[in-house]
């Protein structure tokens, strides 16, 4: 396995794009689940943008998502050459306020691309599940490793490594549209329906009112790179959880429906974790799990 990802990391990124691109076509045709979570998904967006979404584009682009990483992880510096930056002011003004830098970064594009960037500009810290599989994990962590990024698990002791992070002015990021454990979260409107979100990115936001930017790195095409954009939530957020998560959600919709096509919408965003109890008919009342 090792050595196919080898062989695969060292290809030319078009190239790879390419397979990542019938990867991902092969499995929205064979996986009943991924086919109907991209359905489902991109329903629930259609109905409340009024915008039509492809469903085998995004398919083919969350297998370009898995090869993007694979390339960017075997290439670092070939991959910064050719991501171009857009709205950096915005990171370097937020920044230099001296209160740390929040940063979202949705899945949607090459988001693997973007602590490779901010991590030539400053140290992070980034909280992250790690895989079940343990080679999985290894790889991950191998590609992802930088004297400048500090990945942490999302547990206590990751959260705390955040605070400290914060408290010395640093940068922390988070994948805001994963579903969190139990009681890590809310049931919060995303694309209409409610999605159990995390409260831990309102809470630091609001906690020392830590300037708060959504990342995006959209994927060219033909193997030409990425375009990296920024956009700073600017309105305050509720103190109370499942509003300020409602308006989380609804930047990072805002963001996502820029690029829809390059959404991870095979993902179960929509599920309750072990514990938690569901909401009822698509409604924020939850009712006991069975």
């Amino acid at each position: 396995m090792r050595w196919i990802i080898y062989f695969l990391g060292n290809l030319p990124l078009q190239w790879l794009q390419s397979i990542g691109s019938l990867l991902g076509f092969l499995t929205f045709h064979f996986s009943k689940n991924d086919r109907r979570y991209i359905l489902e998904n991109t329903t629930h967006a259609t109905q409340k943008y009024g915008i039509k979404i492809n469903p085998i584009a995004c398919a083919k682009s969350a297998g370009m998502m898995l090869t993007d990483s694979l390339w960017i992880w075997h290439n670092p510096q070939k991959a910064l050459a050719i991501t171009e930056i857009q709205d950096w002011h915005l990171v370097e003004e937020a920044y230099a306020e001296g209160r740390g830098l929040l940063m979202l970064t949705p899945h949607l594009g090459a988001f693997e691309m973007i602590p490779r960037v901010l991590a030539e500009h400053f140290t992070a810290t980034i909280i992250y599940k790690p895989a079940k599989q343990a080679w999985l994990n290894e790889l991950i962590e191998k590609g992802r490793s930088h004297p400048q990024m500090n990945f942490v698990p999302a547990n206590l002791q990751g959260v705390r490594q955040v605070a400290r992070a914060l408290q010395k002015g640093e940068a922390v990021g988070i994948l805001p549209d994963q579903v969190p454990g139990q009681g890590e979260g809310v049931w919060a409107s995303f694309f209409g329906k409610p999605a159990y979100t995390a409260v831990l990115p309102a809470k630091i936001a609001n906690k020392n009112a830590v300037p708060t930017i959504i990342f995006s790195a959209i994927r060219k095409p033909n193997g030409k790179g990425w375009l990296m954009q920024a956009k700073r939530i600017t309105t305050p957020l509720s103190k109370v959880p499942v509003e300020s998560a409602e308006q989380i959600n609804q930047a990072l919709e805002e963001v996502i429906m820029t690029h829809p096509d390059q959404y991870l919408w095979s993902y179960n965003r929509y599920k309750a974790p072990l514990g938690i109890s569901a909401p009822v008919d698509g409604t924020m009342t939850p009712k006991a799990i069975e």
